[in-house]
């Protein structure tokens, strides 16, 4: 996994809901500089994430 996507999952896991953008695929592309199969990565990893924080 890439530094990209482990920076963007670590920011999605630990950013509240109501304060993500609403595109958030589109965010994390532009933010990030991920390709789209690796923004929806990052979310799978952050959803990881917050779970082994449960």
């Amino acid at each position: 996994m890439s530094e990209a996507i482990q920076k963007a999952a670590k920011w999605l896991a630990e950013t509240p809901e109501r304060q993500r953008p609403r595109h958030l695929l589109a965010h994390l592309q532009h933010e990030f500089g991920l390709t789209a199969a690796q923004a929806v990565a990052a979310i799978r990893e952050a959803n990881l994430i917050r779970a082994r924080a449960h």
